[in-house]
């Protein structure tokens, strides 16, 4: 077998590796970037991307099909299933080509494919033909759908985001389970679509909302479009001639047996850290396998490991992934000075419509205890200005701030343009401002923030602790 001595070695050439390379060859040109499988993103290849593209088909008709607000009638709808899942792959695969030039641009000496394991602290095997003998390592090996044993015996039925986008044309009906990020964003799409959806949940939980006014009414804005129960009681999944038959508990009629074309699974994702044989590796794991890892340095341990990305089940997000590869690159490039870094203010947005957006301190998720350090402060979007005029005033949004300092530490959001606001009270979070420096920032009018405006106001009143009521007419316009 042949050996090789690196100074760095990077396993996983995803988001999180391919920004841990540049990074560390700031520091050394004598390293590695070891992928198991194939170049390439999960989000170019399978998630964020071609979602996206789905979803931008699921939205234009759906605005098509409801111009009768507006006075405006348009002929029947007609979606082409095979020529939206074209394009959905089209566009795709350009987004993977541009991944793949950057990964083409890296010298060949410094890229091993091949799955990599541990056979001892700082020792890897590559395949079967070459030993990788590494004074720090980086694993960025992201993760990998969860597929529960219920669904094990659905074969060819069973769908989850990394095949749905191969289907040649979209399927009449699918089941879906899990009402997270994923299943809530293309179950949406699909029944936009004008596929027959089903969208099953087992613990409440809906897109990751934590405060349970807006999940409660983001839950029934779903439910209007397409059958929704995140308390579902499913009593048989199996595999028929033409389907899945699925038996469940409606939340109406009682129980049921219905047949769909496919299921799709969308119960989360689990770190692809089962291959590395960690228990080689000398590093100290959690109940569930996963490497103790400091977040400020991503270092495991005092070890000269670092753990990035969907790996490590801190932020599964594109962004996280990128800003930790940058941290654990640097520090593994100039190892054994390791450098603490201020993470990023904790941001999420759900590609749904509306939208869900979350940012900050979870406020919604505390104890009524916890939540006294806290005010909070809503904006219903149902008259909300600019969201009339619209047609999208759906939404809530509630804003939080310390007690005593008037800090603004966070948002949770449904409704209108909750990407563009989320970043807007991301961005206010981590420069750490206060609410009464937001309120004297400029809002148009007449636009979607001034209902962060609103929110705001009755966080500031609650503050300083007033009643004072300001009537939006007299200051600026309807709604505002």
């Amino acid at each position: 077998m042949d050996k090789r001595k690196v100074d760095v070695a990077i396993i996983g050439a995803g988001t999180a590796g391919l920004t841990a390379y540049n990074a560390a060859r700031k520091h050394t040109d004598n390293l590695v970037l070891i992928e198991g499988s194939h170049y390439g993103t999960t989000c170019a290849r399978v998630g964020c991307m071609p979602s996206k593209l789905l979803i931008a088909a699921a939205e234009s008709a759906h605005d098509a099909e409801n111009t009768g607000l507006f006075g405006i009638q348009v002929g029947d709808i007609v979606v082409n299933g095979e020529k939206v899942l074209e394009r959905v792959r089209k566009e795709r695969d350009k987004f993977v080509r541009s991944v793949l030039a950057s990964v083409d641009a890296i010298p060949s000496a410094h890229k091993l494919l091949g799955c990599a394991r541990f056979v001892a602290p700082h020792r890897l095997v590559v395949g079967e033909e070459i030993e990788i003998i590494a004074d720090r390592i980086v694993i960025a090996t992201g993760s990998n759908p969860n597929i529960p044993d219920m669904f094990q015996g659905l074969g060819e039925r069973l769908l989850v985001n990394d095949s749905l986008f191969e289907l040649p044309s979209l399927p009449e009906s699918v089941a879906v389970f899990g009402t997270g990020v994923v299943g809530l964003e293309l179950g949406q799409a699909l029944s936009r679509l004008g596929v027959r959806v089903r969208m099953f949940g087992r613990s409440g939980s809906l897109g990751g909302i934590a405060d349970k006014e807006i999940r409660d009414y983001a839950e029934q804005c779903f439910s209007e479009e397409f059958y929704l129960d995140t308390h579902s009681e499913v009593t048989d999944i199996s595999s028929v001639d033409g389907g899945v038959s699925i038996g469940f508990v409606h939340r109406d009629k009682g129980a049921v047996t219905e047949l769909f074309d496919y299921t799709l699974v969308a119960t989360g994702r689990s770190p692809n850290l089962e291959k590395l044989a960690l228990h080689n590796s000398g590093l100290a794991l959690d109940d569930n396998g996963i490497p103790l890892t400091e977040p400020s340095t991503l270092q495991c341990g005092s070890s000269p490991v670092f753990l990035v990305g969907d790996a490590n089940q801190q932020a599964p997000v594109l962004h996280e992934a990128a800003y930790e590869g940058r941290i654990a690159g640097d520090n593994a490039g100039q190892y054994p000075k390791v450098i603490s870094s201020e993470r990023q203010a904790p941001f999420s947005v759900v590609f749904s419509n509306p939208q869900i957006a979350s940012v900050g301190v979870p406020v919604g998720r505390m104890s009524a205890v916890e939540r006294e350090n806290y005010v909070a402060g809503n904006c219903s979007f149902e008259d909300q200005g600019r969201s009339k005029v619209i047609g999208k005033n759906r939404g809530i949004l509630k804003v939080y701030a310390e007690r005593n300092s008037g800090l603004f530490v966070g948002a949770e959001m449904f409704g209108p343009a909750a990407e563009h606001i989320g970043h807007l009270l991301a961005w206010a979070v981590q420069q750490r401002l206060t609410v009464s420096t937001m309120l004297a920032m400029p809002f148009y009018h007449p636009v979607i923030e001034e209902g962060v405006r609103t929110a705001l106001r009755e966080l500031h009143e609650k503050l300083i602790k007033t009643d004072t009521e300001v009537n939006p007419c007299m200051e600026c316009g309807p709604g505002s």
